[in-house]
């Protein structure tokens, strides 16, 4: 079984949610698909027996022994990546959109396009199985290629261990990285908060999931902040045929297991919302 664990907005619990799920009793593949800012491997500390180097586009680089600070590239770039500092034509790195058009105005044959190669996906054993993960460095974009190969390489891992579960943490939103990350998978756990922000970003995410033909189940986590709200957004997935996976309250033991960098399954196993995720997670496996 295949499950993604989504978000429509950040902060929903999401990542607690995918470290309770990998600490269940079977040894499973988790794949940490939230390359832009991934947090497992905080958590569960990985081996990294294999690393793969991610070309994320290219960056514009000048040349001084060529360029004659004419400023033509600068007039050209719409980006505003390009800069006069007294004299001195300048590339912000982190600005660069990386589309080439100054390297092909520039005189001098000055500018040249280099890689993006700081982006990393790593492959590894945790204590409850293997893991695989990306890592998108600062200012690099195209994360939906990174999350496209953190899912075929969690596969082939998975089925080379004879894994029958993965659970991929998936980020927050409906962009692509997030498309990436549910296309083919068997079940999508959407996580949402009993706000209003809360219900509003279910709703486009459950928009989003319906054009690929999935299953999705919500999870209201810490509906007790809002039972008033958490209420509301059940009544709106029930009247919209939307399965509900359950409801977790609001407790601070799973603050307690994030910063002991253990998930709650493993730092308070006996408590009662280890026993509700364990539920949550048998009712999507029957399904």
């Amino acid at each position: 079984m295949e499950v993604a664990i989504i978000s429509g907005k950040g902060g929903t619990g999401k990542s607690s949610i995918s470290a309770a799920f990998a600490t269940l009793s079977e040894q499973v593949l988790l794949a940490d698909c939230d390359v832009d800012a991934a947090n497992l491997y905080i958590i569960f500390n990985p081996t990294h027996s294999e690393e793969q180097v991610y070309i994320a586009g290219q960056t514009a680089v000048i040349n001084y022994d060529k360029c004659i600070h004419c400023g033509l590239c600068m007039d050209y770039c719409r980006f505003d990546a390009i800069s006069n500092n007294n004299g001195r034509i300048e590339i912000s790195e982190t600005s660069c959109d990386g589309c080439q058009l100054c390297s092909r105005v520039c005189p001098q044959n000055a500018i040249i396009m280099v890689d993006n190669d700081k982006s990393r996906m790593y492959s590894g054993d945790f204590r409850n199985g293997k893991m695989v993960y990306g890592r998108l460095a600062p200012g690099e974009e195209n994360s939906g290629k990174l999350v496209n190969m953190v899912r075929e390489k969690a596969k082939q891992v998975a089925t080379e261990n004879n894994l029958k579960n993965i659970v991929i943490d998936g980020p927050p939103g409906i962009g692509c990285a997030v498309i990436s990350s549910i296309t083919g998978v068997d079940h999508v756990l959407i996580v949402t908060e009993p706000t209003i922000s809360g219900l509003h970003d279910l709703k486009r995410t459950l928009e989003m999931v319906s054009k690929f033909n999935l299953k999705p189940w919500v999870l209201v986590n810490k509906f007790d902040l809002n039972a008033d709200m958490a209420q509301e957004i059940e009544m709106y997935c029930t009247q919209n045929n939307v399965s509900i996976a359950g409801r977790l309250p609001f407790d601070s033991v799973v603050v307690d297991a994030m910063v002991n960098c253990k998930s709650i399954i493993e730092w308070a196993p006996d408590s009662e919302i280890s026993h509700s995720i364990k539920s949550i997670w048998n009712k999507i496996a029957s399904n």
